[in-house]
């Protein structure tokens, strides 16, 4: 029952406790309890919004920096990629399998804001080895939202 009410939390945090009772067929008053507890325990960890900043003429440049790192003794990957997420810049940080050990995705906003974010913070952490920059042109779906158009509903014609 908790997994179904974050499913539909997910796609769409403003649903109400009362729409959730509805959908999910779950008292209100323990959707309320639910909700609250996943708040509490960090299952939810926060409720978001996806601007499309295009539609307000307000300029943010995005990139995604690979990054090579070497690891600390005792601790590995853990406290350097905290030092790199405790970054306003970092947006999101991923520890990944591949050539690179952390993806870091970073919002500015100018090209040269970000450059200056990548030669005088990141590449200076001690055991950062190697980075790669690559910046985003343009954005076409985030979290599962169409950013650039309209989202067409597949819908089966009906044969009366």
């Amino acid at each position: 029952m908790l997994k179904d009410i974050l499913k539909i939390l997910e796609h769409d945090a403003r649903t109400t406790p009362k729409q959730l009772a509805a959908m999910t067929g779950v008292p209100q008053a323990e959707v309320t309890r639910l909700i609250k507890q996943a708040q509490e325990d960090r299952t939810i960890l926060k409720y978001k919004t996806i601007v499309n900043w295009d539609m307000v003429e307000d300029e943010h440049v995005w990139a995604l920096i690979e990054v090579k790192l070497t690891p600390e003794k005792d601790v590995g990957f853990d406290s350097m990629a905290e030092r790199i997420y405790r970054f306003p810049q970092a947006h999101t940080v991923y520890l990944i399998s591949g050539s690179y050990d952390l993806f870091v995705l970073v919002v500015g906003k100018s090209n040269h804001e970000i450059a200056d974010f990548v030669s005088q913070k990141l590449s200076h952490i001690e055991g950062v080895k190697e980075t790669v920059t690559q910046f985003v042109l343009k954005r076409y779906k985030e979290d599962g939202e169409i950013v650039e158009g309209k989202e067409e509903v597949k819908r089966q014609p009906v044969m009366l």
